[in-house]
């Protein structure tokens, strides 16, 4: 399973640049932009921060999808 986002547009509807969510959430722009590319799974208290500063539930940002495995 991935795990998929829409962060960038939830974070530009909310009109904070990276850097700025970054401080409100307490992790550096640069943590924000790997989320955002999908390079990089936040922790359990990163995704329910970033939720709670962008005043939307965590399944509108944050989803699970599976993935085809060929063997």
């Amino acid at each position: 399973m991935d795990l998929i986002n829409n962060l960038a547009d939830f974070r530009k509807k909310a009109g904070y640049n990276q850097a700025d969510l970054g401080k409100l959430v307490g992790v550096s722009r640069q943590t924000i932009s790997l989320i955002e590319r999908g390079d990089y799974n936040p922790s359990v208290t990163v995704a329910l921060t970033i939720a709670k500063v962008l005043g939307v539930d965590i399944n509108e940002i944050f989803r699970l999808e599976e993935t085809d495995e060929k063997e």
